[in-house]
């Protein structure tokens, strides 16, 4: 505990911290994810939705955009039998999306 203390003091003195770099900030992106897959094929029509909760949560600016078959997800009853493989159905995952204000485009 005392010997890093000692280290954080030495990292503050000017003269031993002018070669160190700052850390950059992280960069936030602005993605749009887009998909047609429909229920035909759960996993794939799934693949959209849990990806972009997961750069939302990683704290980037995510919107999907739904077209052909895939729209048909954006029912209630369509997302809740829609269970990708390995994965909880997709009713679940839309409701985390809602609650991330996530927008949807269909």
């Amino acid at each position: 505990m005392a010997r890093r203390q000692f280290f954080a003091q030495l990292l503050g003195l000017p003269f031993l911290s002018w070669g160190l770099k700052a850390e950059a900030p992280k960069k936030t992106l602005k993605i749009m994810m887009k998909s047609a897959w429909g229920s035909d094929d759960p996993t794939k029509a799934a693949f959209p939705f849990f990806h972009a909760l997961a750069l939302a949560e990683a704290g980037h600016e995510v919107q999907i955009f739904l077209l052909g078959e895939a729209t048909s997800l954006m029912r209630k009853a369509t997302a809740y039998a829609v269970v990708p493989v390995g994965w909880p159905p997709l009713g679940e995952t839309m409701e985390k999306i809602a609650a991330k204000h996530i927008p949807v485009f269909a």
